[in-house]
């Protein structure tokens, strides 16, 4: 099949009774789903034996196939995790090879040679002395570590008062207790408070719904940095002890940071002796054409929290890399990060992750994304036409599109409609037609697309082109 074709297989039909028992196995998968399988962020109820769970079988490429033979382009990377692609036979064979060798041997007072081997890569990797590598199994671990890190760091330093923690408005950080905290999304919040105490809430960089300086992205830029120094005058530096910030936002849609942003955000946190952590859970790893956010922007934070593309979602790992600075204070006497996890920096992982660091750079796959980013952006732009896209917004490989009801006025949709657009409509209208995205409602209505990194101009013509399709005529809908 070639990129643009979406034709299902003989076994979607029922001509014949091998045919028949292929249908009814996969009915069997989904139900057996259905009854066995609690799926994440989902609601259940959602699904019954008219409305069946997805069930994907096979995965090559920028593709999967679900269990009843029909192919999609997996337009979120499988949920910003595929750099590489599936069906990489080189990624599971490190895996197998390590498995053989030393499948697991934990990192609580002892050492094995792939996390030495990768924590090593990765510190020649990161920007400025960004060298201290501590793993973890996933991104919301490596959240909650930065954010305990923090805690433990400043109270070695005599300074036991700061806990607080400043994140942006909508932004999403993961769901352990500690990194929920974080987050700033108050549905996914609300039913489990109370939280940690000392989250700190401050505008995210959403230029498009800009609610001072609109004209002007410098200087919404330069507010939405200083509204940072102003909480942390309200709540007292000797109160705050870190600040999170991915370098691209996800939830509400891909903000990129305005001119200058990050930079006053470093200023600040410098000044006020609080820790800057850059969140990279999606950006690292090529997301953005460099191996760190950090790197695009050119501004090294005190930690950097990533998971991911590290492995290319081949294996579960995560880390935070820790500057030299920081580490310092533990690094004498008789003082202990006393956090850990059993799974973390696990051999098979990190012996995967190494594999797949490699394939990134024999292959150039920072090189690709960064000569294919304008085509992709490009690809998106031809949508702007269409009187239900307000804003087209992202970087590198790592889109989000903005739905209006009205383009003029940026006049969003209430809550009711919003669920009608997506949930009702969108998202059944794109699978259906072969296109796995994102379609986020945190914020206002928001389509993502972060293909694989190895994605070119048919997967973005056929991302443009099924997006058109189904968004013309969507504001009759709802």
């Amino acid at each position: 099949m070639t990129a643009l074709d979406n034709t299902t297989t003989q076994s979607d039909t029922t001509v014949s009774d091998g045919v028949t028992a292929h249908h009814d196995e996969a009915h069997k998968l989904s139900e057996d789903a259905r009854r066995h399988t609690w799926l994440h962020f989902s609601r259940m109820g959602a699904y019954s034996q008219d409305n069946e769970i997805p069930v994907m079988v096979k995965g090559e490429g920028c593709y999967v196939w679900d269990s009843r033979g029909k192919k999609y382009m997996d337009g979120i990377a499988s949920l910003f995790t595929s750099q590489l692609g599936h069906g990489r036979a080189e990624l599971g064979q490190a895996a197998a090879d390590q498995a053989k060798e030393l499948a697991y041997f934990p990192l609580w007072g002892y050492a094995h040679p792939k996390a030495i081997e990768l924590a090593t890569k990765l510190a020649t990797l990161a920007p400025g002395d960004l060298n201290r590598v501590f793993f973890t199994s996933g991104g919301a671990e490596s959240v909650e570590s930065a954010f305990k890190l923090a805690r433990q760091y400043h109270a070695l330093r005599g300074e036991h008062g700061r806990y607080k923690v400043i994140s942006r408005d909508i932004a999403y950080h993961g769901t352990t207790l500690g990194a929920l905290t974080i987050t700033s999304i108050n549905p996914y919040r609300e039913v489990f408070e109370p939280l940690v105490p000392g989250a700190v809430k401050v505008p995210n960089t959403n230029f498009y719904r800009a609610p001072v300086h609109a004209d002007d992205v410098v200087a919404f830029g330069q507010w939405a940095a200083d509204e940072v120094e102003r909480a942390i005058l309200r709540e007292g530096p000797e109160s705050v002890a870190i600040i999170f910030v991915e370098p691209v936002q996800n939830a509400g849609g891909c903000f990129t940071p305005p001119p200058g942003y990050l930079e006053r955000l470093r200023e600040i946190a410098t000044k006020y002796g609080v820790l800057l952590a850059f969140d990279e859970t999606i950006c690292a790893f090529g997301r953005l054409g460099e191996w760190f956010g950090a790197i695009k922007f050119g501004v090294t934070p005190d930690i950097i929290t990533f998971a991911k593309g590290l492995t290319s979602a081949y294996s579960p790992l995560g880390a935070m890399i820790v500057s030299d600075r920081v580490y310092d204070t533990f690094d004498h006497g008789d003082a202990t990060f006393l956090h850990g996890y059993t799974f973390a920096g696990n051999p098979v992982s990190t012996a995967v992750a190494l594999k797949n660091i490699e394939i990134f750079e024999r292959e150039d796959i920072l090189g690709h994304v960064r000569k294919n980013a304008p085509v992709f952006r490009a690809a998106l732009e031809t949508l702007t036409d269409l009187p239900i896209v307000g804003d087209i917004r992202g970087t590198g490989y790592f889109y989000g599109i903005e739905l209006v009801k009205d383009k003029d006025t940026k006049e969003t949709f209430n809550e009711e409609e919003s669920e009608k657009l997506l949930r009702g409509y969108l998202s059944k209208a794109l699978f259906e037609k072969g296109l796995i995205c994102r379609s986020d409602d945190r914020g206002d209505p928001v389509v993502q697309f972060a293909p694989p990194l190895i994605a070119g101009e048919p997967e973005f013509a056929f991302i443009a082109s099924t997006l058109r399709e189904v968004l013309t005529g969507a504001l009759d809908r709802i």
